[in-house]
């Protein structure tokens, strides 16, 4: 089984999900700036911008879908690693795999292949806190905490382990780099998943598996 042609081709289908499923909104929130049809500005002395919830609603979409592709993404990752635990014949010790689990399966699998693979994680070419923070996310969109918004933020605990976190808004972020808010637990940001944000990730994942697949296929052949 060639893995990693099914990882990229994961992958592939999840840059071109998140711009084909995408666009419609994109093009709603174009028009609605432009004052193009059918959202040309009425006639109004209220103050407050025309078709700011139809704006409003079309940037949640683009959140929600954002969200879902890192999800996909992180699956992704996992079914990689899982496939190839499995290809290697990996034997855990009663209780160890539990254990190596315990803070998320990229922890798990590193130290898993770190030992079977005799590699040092040093040498990685990719951005392992951006992989960790695909899980973090990914983590975030599948356990919501409010059945009254579509959005979901991060946690304490997040921002105390990334501090300048990857998957926020730029605003966000700027504010929480202020010291006075350091010490704020009530109020965390937002998850949001911009295109440049969700391809890095994904970048991030092939130069991860391009790096590990060698060193696998070594092990499994014995090459």
């Amino acid at each position: 089984m060639d893995v990693l042609a099914f990882l990229r081709d994961r992958m592939r289908f999840i840059r071109e999900f998140y711009e084909t499923a995408g666009e419609p909104f994109r093009e709603t929130m174009r028009k609605i700036e432009s004052g193009e049809p059918p959202f040309e500005p009425p006639y109004s002395e209220d103050g407050e911008p025309p078709y700011l919830s139809e704006w409003i609603e079309a940037d949640t979409a683009l959140d929600v879908l954002g969200r879902a592709c890192v999800s996909m993404v992180s699956a992704s990752l996992k079914l990689y690693f899982e496939t190839w635990e499995g290809q290697l014949g990996v034997v855990w010790e009663k209780g160890e795999r539990k254990k190596a689990f315990k803070d998320g399966f990229l922890h798990g699998y590193k130290k898993c292949f770190a030992e079977v693979l005799s590699l040092s994680w040093d040498d990685c070419p990719a951005d392992l806190e951006i992989l960790e923070q695909v899980t973090l996310a990914r983590n975030r969109d599948q356990h919501p905490d409010s059945i009254t918004r579509m959005g979901v933020n991060h946690t304490p605990a997040d921002r105390g382990k990334y501090p300048r976190l990857f998957f926020a808004s730029e605003a966000e972020r700027g504010m929480y780099d202020d010291p006075d808010m350091a010490g704020i637990t009530w109020m965390n940001p937002s998850v949001r998943v911009s295109a440049e944000s969700l391809l890095q990730a994904i970048e991030e994942v092939e130069k991860l598996a391009e790096w590990l697949e060698p060193k696998m296929l070594a092990v499994r052949y014995g090459r």
